[in-house]
């Protein structure tokens, strides 16, 4: 059905119950005109009813460029089974006849807007920068799971976005996933391979690949303690501490090195100690402190 002057559809039109039958008509058919997205759900689903309502808004809120269909699956099992749909909820966009992007579970409302959002056409590049800040806020929390949602939604957005790349990758490292977080560096384009955010991580894959022959941190520590003055012994205890992520601990261990001898092992401490501050990021405390802490060294 088309709509004179480009006025938008009445809202009985945009979020509609459908069915196995009317699924040609009322989705395929209609996401010619229309991006359709679709809501398989049933009365017994809780996650299916936190949902609902914020879809549903999202879709009001488009103001006609996206359509919202609602299938039971308990009563219209049929598409939902042609499409593999194993757990409700599970949404799907269609657009010029196919579908083009989807979810499973309920999401937060935010993300249900983006999903809305972009599928209508609107520009989504001023919706970047709040989700790396809500990224790095849930790094910082702990909460892990949020820095990956939000990760995500930026490269919805932005397949590119170095920060985000580097996020995820960062995430996967801390699972000891070394495999996936080089993967996912993969996925940043050829001009950025370069950037410090990409580096920064590199740099701290190739220290955590030093995890397997790394020793034993309590013996090696305990042999630091033994004998202050053995610089290889602090040295492997420093790999070993970055090499298990403990970064701020390996530079303070780097930095006696260089306290002691800056010349030692030709400079091998220092070399170390910049690559960690590279695996740790500029604005790190690890690296603003560890710069300090170093210039005071060398320059005393």
């Amino acid at each position: 059905m088309t709509f004179i002057d480009g006025a938008a559809p009445p809202e009985s039109e945009l979020v509609k119950e459908g069915s196995d039958q009317g699924f040609m008509a009322d989705v395929v058919e209609q996401s010619r005109e229309t991006p359709v997205i679709v809501d398989f759900w049933a009365p017994w689903c809780g996650p299916c009813r936190t949902l609902g309502p914020p879809l549903e808004k999202a879709v009001r809120n488009a103001g006609g460029k996206v359509r919202l269909v609602k299938i039971n699956i308990d009563e219209n099992p049929g598409v939902a089974g042609q499409l593999g749909v194993r757990s409700i909820p599970a949404v799907y966009a269609f657009d010029q006849g196919r579908p083009v992007d989807g979810f499973m579970g309920a999401i937060p409302e935010s993300q249900i807007k983006l999903f809305v959002d972009r599928l209508a056409g609107a520009d989504m590049t001023a919706e970047i920068e709040p989700l790396l800040e809500q990224a790095a806020e849930s790094v910082k929390l702990g909460d892990i799971g949020g820095a990956a949602q939000a990760y995500t939604a930026v490269l919805q957005l932005d397949q590119t976005n170095i920060k985000a790349i580097a996020g995820m990758a960062r995430i996967a490292l801390g699972a000891g996933d070394i495999a996936n977080a080089e993967e996912i560096l993969s996925m940043a384009p050829p001009e950025k391979a370069n950037d410090p955010e990409i580096a920064g991580v590199r740099a701290s894959i190739e220290l955590a690949g030093k995890a397997a022959d790394a020793g034993d941190n309590d013996e090696l520590g305990a042999k630091v303690t033994a004998n202050p003055n053995d610089l290889q012994a602090r040295f492997d205890y420093a790999e070993a501490l970055s090499a298990r992520g403990d970064l701020e601990a390996a530079s303070d261990q780097l930095l006696a090195i260089i306290e002691k001898n800056r010349d030692w092992n030709e400079g091998a401490a220092r070399t170390q100690l910049l690559k960690i501050f590279e695996a740790a990021g500029p604005i790190s405390d690890v690296t603003k402190q560890g710069r300090r802490k170093l210039s005071a060294i060398l320059f005393s």
